[in-house]
């Protein structure tokens, strides 16, 4: 199956990509990473409107739904731009519902997190404990964008049921500590919390939590997708420059064919991905098999893409100067955020009637 987009999402993933290769640049993200800061590049991105695209309007968002944020994904994961902030404040907004000041600040660029390890699936996540006046104590190691977050979105637990509940970041009692990514596209970092205050946020949990699972399956594989079709741009771009025995090593057979396999990859993943987000946006009776599918599979397609890409390059694929590196890691990172594939075929499995 192919999936076609509309004329309207065809131009706004070309608009998205013609803006970023404006204001990003390759030395501009490199310029961006080696500082470690990537304020510079969130601050245009919400300047210009795109923190909006893909959020309903009820939260202060453009409209749209996961398609539009998947195309976004996509796009910002082609650039190797920074994309931590964008990502924990789309997967933690729909917890803000009811609270209007808070989500429309949020998307003017007060990241909101949810406090649950970057490597773990939404909504399995260990819930932390309440105290009786409402302050909460504990420790997350490895949250998603930790350490540029504004505040946290807190799955606790009280009475034996979980609730979410709401942490500024600088408030008394919350200590951050940046933790090093190989990718320097994406950040985390471990927080502690010792009795800090918080407010009750009245929404669904296992709802939020769920939906926060499913979207981030999509949006990862859609990253996966847009660094894996790169690093298959510059692959074939090296193969036609660099010669051997007095022909561009593109015209051997080994290479065309690894091309040809990432290419296969990269089609498929393409029509997968937004099949899966079309149908976690309209909720349908599959959208949780689909949304595990594409996490599983485009993911893990991705970095096995990534090792090809690598060996095609040969020895300049492992130098700092070359940009595949950038691509390289942020694939390998998106098989492994919010689960790996394993995790995600265990829900497969267990959400198929195999008996």
């Amino acid at each position: 199956m192919q999936w076609k987009l509309s004329e309207e999402q065809d131009a706004y993933q070309q608009t998205v990509r013609d803006w970023l290769a404006d204001v990003a640049p390759s030395e501009k993200v490199r310029q961006w990473l080696d500082a470690a800061d990537h304020s510079a590049f969130t601050a245009r991105f919400v300047a210009d409107g795109w923190a909006g695209v893909g959020i309903p309007e009820d939260l202060g968002g453009q409209g749209g739904g996961l398609v539009e944020l998947a195309l976004t994904a996509e796009e910002l994961a082609r650039a190797a731009v920074p994309s931590s902030a964008w990502l924990a404040t789309v997967l933690a907004l729909p917890a803000l519902a009811g609270r209007p000041g808070l989500a429309e600040a949020s998307l003017a660029g007060e990241t909101v997190a949810l406090l649950v390890p970057a490597e773990t699936v939404p909504d399995t996540a260990a819930p932390l404990t309440v105290a009786a006046d409402g302050t909460i104590s504990g420790t997350v190691s490895r949250v998603l964008a930790g350490d540029r977050a504004t505040r946290f979105v807190v799955p606790v637990t009280r009475d034996g049921l979980r609730e979410l509940r709401l942490v500024e970041a600088d408030a008394q009692g919350v200590g951050i500590l940046p933790r090093p990514l190989l990718d320097r596209s994406r950040s985390v970092a471990d927080v502690i919390i010792e009795q800090a205050a918080s407010v009750p946020l009245n929404v669904d949990a296992t709802v939020v939590l769920d939906r926060a699972s499913q979207q981030a399956a999509v949006l990862l594989a859609a990253d996966s997708l847009g660094a894996t079709e790169r690093m298959l741009g510059l692959a074939v771009e090296y193969s036609k420059q660099r010669h051997q025995f007095g022909v561009p090593i593109g015209s051997f057979q080994a290479v065309k064919h690894a091309a040809a396999t990432i290419l296969v990859g990269v089609e498929a993943a393409r029509s997968a991905v937004y099949f899966a987000a079309a149908s976690v946006e309209s909720g349908a009776p599959q959208a949780a098999l689909h949304a595990a599918a594409v996490k599983a599979q485009v993911t893990a397609e991705g970095a096995h893409a990534a090792d090809s890409a690598l060996t095609l390059h040969g020895a300049i694929g492992y130098t700092w100067e070359h940009d595949l590196h950038l691509f390289y890691k942020r694939a390998k990172l998106d098989e492994k955020l919010c689960g790996t594939a394993a995790v995600w075929n265990e829900r497969i499995a267990d959400g198929l009637a195999l008996v």
